[in-house]
C-alpha cells in the first residue's frame, strides 16, 4: 500500500463521501434490525460490539467509550447480563473493580442471525484478489481510526445537558 498522498478530483471524493454515508445508513439500519431479531436495543448490541473489539473492561471505561452515563451503563449492563450477553467478573488483580465480559457471541442465537451476512461477505470477497481485500481491509482500519478520533471533539459526556 503506497503512502503517497494523491490528489482526487472533487467528483470522485463527492462520491466516496456518498457511498461511505449511504453504507453507514445501511449498517446501521442492518444492526437496529439484528439488535430487534435478538430483543435487545440496538444501543446495548452496540455497546456488546464496543467490549468484543476491547475485551473485558469496567462500567466506567464502557461509559468513557460511549459517552453514556455511569447509571444508564448501569442498566444497560443488567440487561445484557439478565439476557446472557455479557457477565460481570471481579477482577483477579483487584476485587473490589467489577470487569464487564462479552459472551453472546456463545449464544446459538447470535450465531445464526450472522451467518446469512457472513456467507454474502465470503461471497462478495471471492471477486477480489488477495491483495485488493489487504488494500480494502487497510481502508476500513483507516476510516475507523479517522471516525474514531471524530467522535471524541463531539461526544456528549454530560447527560443532563442538551446538546441543542
Amino acid at each position: 500500500m503506497s503512502s503517497q498522498n494523491h490528489v482526487h478530483s472533487i467528483e470522485t471524493m463527492e462520491q466516496m463521501y456518498s457511498g461511505i454515508r449511504s453504507l453507514s445508513t445501511r449498517i446501521i439500519l442492518y444492526q437496529q434490525n439484528i439488535a430487534n431479531a435478538l430483543g435487545v436495543y440496538n444501543n446495548d448490541l452496540k455497546t456488546v460490539d464496543i467490549l468484543r473489539e476491547t475485551g473485558p473492561i469496567t462500567a466506567g471505561e464502557l461509559s468513557r467509550y460511549t459517552g453514556l452515563a455511569t447509571g444508564t451503563i448501569t442498566s444497560l449492563i443488567d440487561r445484557l447480563e439478565l439476557s446472557g450477553y455479557v457477565k460481570r467478573q471481579h477482577d483477579p488483580s483487584d476485587r473490589r473493580r467489577v470487569i464487564i465480559v462479552p459472551t453472546y457471541e456463545q449464544k446459538s442465537e447470535v450465531q445464526e442471525i450472522y451467518k446469512p451476512i457472513q456467507k454474502a461477505m465470503d461471497n462478495l470477497c471471492t471477486a477480489y484478489s488477495e491483495e485488493e481485500l489487504k488494500i480494502i481491509h487497510h481502508f476500513i482500519n483507516s476510516m475507523s481510526g479517522m471516525l474514531e478520533k471524530q467522535i471524541q471533539p463531539i461526544m456528549v459526556h454530560d447527560q443532563n445537558t442538551s446538546p441543542l
